[in-house]
């Protein structure tokens, strides 16, 4: 997998059959000798994997690779290890060879960045079956789309990043297949049986199925062989509700197998998607992966994994998935010092880092707001501010005020006997978003204020969201701000492939009717809620179909694509179902 690409560099994620050295190659011709670089895998759990970071690279410029794996030596020096190609695929994947060959393509000259994004993809089977149960794959379909255009429309372009915003596993719903698997692997006696949780993924290994699933159809392996990803993790990476609340998790400590899950969840969260967000600066002084290179062994290696899980889950503070991400700007690479102008991306993690102590709960704690903060108003300016949160900031304000007014409820508001129901209400509808961390959401809107109130403001704030299983866009209007010339929107693109079921649908479309609106306005404002510190309204959609957004920023303008993926007699196309101008 490609995984992040700057000016001057490629970073590849590997997983392998087994320990080897893997050898890349980048570019290379007739007159120019190829920049390569290799690296041995390492084991954890009893899989094996690599990554590695080729520098050196020409500066924007469009360059394939190839990938070699040599086997580790051994004792006789006479034949030195064997090694084999294995990327570009061999010709018996007649679907993956199909595709065009894989690139590298380095920072464009011009700063100009597309940036697809979305969330909420299931692995069910790309069958009839499949489609009829979930829709077809959004991202299957804009691999075909960029690789195979149909001949009405030109090839779609390529992406210069793809942004992955949560539940690219559903540990607590798999796909029959992977419940088949499941049933077969419990019926050994050495299998701690939890009936609670059968049908549902426990274990690092059990991960390992979700990933290869995810990630093996041939249209997948070749867009995350060939566009670089930006990745986050949901609730559903671990089970529905992770974190919503202190009584959430308090349930969940009980639980016999949930230690289990927060190492495998959490570990393999690291190693497969974690490990490619960070920067080859960000790589080099990453702690966790200098120790488990030099542990001694694979069993010392997934000691230090697993222990690293478990106190990222006790103890969120230990522990940062939040990123920065630099594009376009001078001295580029993972927020590095100095830079400037172009586009910053600041990818939050808004389920590890909580802090859920009922009477002062904060989406995010002290130590990952302050960092936030920092992030968001770097010392050079910015074209635009991106701002990836899996969950959405501004909500359709009917469900933003619902969402406020439970939190007061929870929090004792109408008194100590409708906590409890309020509580059962907060985990049965997925009331876990940022209007349901009032202080939260106000500290927010309040820096986005500074940010679009300062003295050299970007363009554009473009908070970027999945979770909901619909899309739509919102533009903010914030309070104290004027004359500011920043666009402030709240952009949400799910799902990838889950589409929401009928009923819910039809609750969406209701929660924009004046009397559901002022009902839950007049509820908020009945429990004492104060008012955001911004105000907006959903613009475009909810679409519901499955689908993909793409922001393009070009200098200080910025403006949107939104594709959705349609069945019709001819087949499945990924179409366009809405763009315009941001800022």
């Amino acid at each position: 997998m490609l995984r992040h690409v700057d000016a001057t560099s490629a970073t590849l994620w590997f997983e392998t059959s087994g320990p080897c050295t893997v050898c890349v190659e980048v570019g290379g011709g007739v007159l120019d000798a190829p920049v390569t670089a290799s690296a041995s895998t390492w084991g954890v759990h009893g899989h094996h994997y690599a990554i590695l970071v080729v520098r050196g690279l020409p500066e924007a410029s469009e360059l394939p690779y190839r990938v070699d794996l040599a086997e580790p030596a051994g004792p006789d020096a006479l034949h030195p290890p064997a090694t084999r190609r294995v990327w570009p695929p061999a010709s018996p994947d007649a679907e993956l060879a199909a595709f065009p060959t894989s690139t590298v393509r380095t920072a464009r000259s011009d700063g100009r960045l597309r940036l697809a994004f979305g969330s909420c993809r299931r692995s069910e089977p790309l069958d009839a079956e499949g489609v009829a149960a979930v829709g077809p794959d959004a991202l299957v379909e804009l691999a075909h789309r960029m690789a195979f255009p149909p001949p009405d429309a030109p090839a779609l372009e390529r992406p210069d990043v793809l942004l992955m915003l949560g539940d690219q596993l559903y540990a607590d719903e798999p796909s029959a297949p992977i419940r088949e698997r499941l049933e077969r692997a419990r019926r050994d006696p050495d299998v701690a049986d939890h009936p609670e949780v059968a049908d549902e993924i426990c274990t690092f290994e059990e991960y390992t199925w979700l990933y290869t699933e995810s990630w093996s159809a041939a249209p997948v392996r070749w867009l995350l062989s060939t566009v670089p990803t930006c990745m986050l993790l949901d609730d559903h990476d671990l089970r529905d509700d992770w974190n919503t609340s202190q009584a959430w998790r308090e349930e969940m400590r009980r639980k016999p197998w949930f230690d289990d899950r927060v190492r495998g969840a959490l570990g393999s969260y690291w190693v497969y998607q974690h490990l490619g967000n960070l920067s080859p600066a960000e790589l080099d002084r990453e702690q966790l992966l200098a120790a488990i290179t030099a542990a001694e062994d694979d069993d010392a290696r997934t000691a230090l994994l697993d222990a690293y899980a478990e106190r990222a889950d006790a103890e969120p503070d230990t522990a940062r998935w939040s990123y920065v991400r630099d594009f376009g700007r001078s001295g580029t690479g993972g927020g590095e010092d100095g830079a400037s102008g172009g586009v910053r991306l600041v990818a939050v993690d808004c389920r590890c880092s909580r802090r859920l102590d009922p009477g002062n709960r904060a989406i995010l704690d002290d130590a990952e707001w302050a960092w936030v903060q920092q992030q968001a108003q770097p010392d050079a300016p910015v074209d635009h501010l991106l701002l990836a949160s899996t969950l959405p900031a501004l909500m359709v304000p009917a469900f933003s005020d619902v969402e406020a007014w439970n939190e007061a409820v929870v929090q004792g508001r109408w008194g100590r006997w409708l906590q409890r129901p309020g509580e059962v209400l907060r985990q049965a509808i997925d009331l876990e978003h940022w209007p349901a961390f009032g202080t939260s959401l106000h500290d927010l809107l309040q820096l986005l204020a500074r940010v679009a109130g300062g003295a050299r403001p970007p363009a554009s704030i473009l908070m970027l969201s999945g979770d909901v299983h619909c899309s739509y866009t919102a533009r903010a209007q914030l309070d104290g701000v004027v004359g500011s010339p920043t666009a402030v929107h709240q952009l949400v693109m799910s799902p990838f492939r889950n589409p929401l079921k009928p009923a819910l649908r039809v609750a969406n479309r209701l929660a924009d009717a004046a009397p559901v609106r002022a009902l839950a306005a007049l509820l908020a404002r009945a429990a004492g809620v104060q008012r955001p510190p911004a105000s907006w309204e959903v613009e475009e959609g909810p679409w519901f179909d499955n689908g993909v957004m793409t922001v393009v920023l070009d200098g200080r303008s910025a403006r949107l694509e939104v594709d959705h993926v349609r069945v019709d007699s001819s087949g499945r196309w990924l179409r366009r179902t809405h763009h315009r101008s941001l800022a």
